[in-house]
């Protein structure tokens, strides 16, 4: 996937939007900060997802972390390669690291997402303030 092409929460994760269906992953930064990953809960396919909302937690070599949901929606479809490979989430991100695929139950969810620029911005800013 390009991320070019993707929509980001303020909570490090992307949207590839196909039609009512959200494919859902973290971004390359996100990964980066948490370290290795070890171990990921998958949620189980049929569960009602709200915005905003824990979808899943990642446990790094570093620390537990909650990955949100970026938009509303239905799980259709977990990524089981990611049991017995939670690394993938580290090496390909946004390619085979994704985690579930939604079927939105509220496209305007997408109008609170941020476009790659605005998200790479985003970021900036929130490194500045490190300083």
């Amino acid at each position: 996937m390009d991320p070019e092409e993707l929509r980001y929460s303020a909570d490090h994760e992307w949207v590839k939007v196909e039609g009512k269906q959200a494919i859902v992953g973290i971004t390359e930064y996100a990964q980066s900060e948490l370290g290795d990953i070890v171990y990921l809960e998958l949620p189980d396919v049929g569960t009602e997802v709200v915005m905003e909302e824990e979808l899943t937690e990642i446990e790094s070599t570093k620390t537990t972390s909650p990955v949100l949901a970026p938009v509303s929606g239905k799980i259709i479809e977990v990524n089981d390669e990611l049991k017995e490979s939670p690394q993938l989430i580290n090496e390909d991100p946004y390619g085979k690291g994704w985690i579930v695929t939604l079927k939105m139950t509220n496209p305007d969810d997408l109008e609170n997402l941020m476009s790659a620029k605005e998200y790479e911005e985003f970021i900036e800013q929130g490194s500045d303030d490190d300083r």
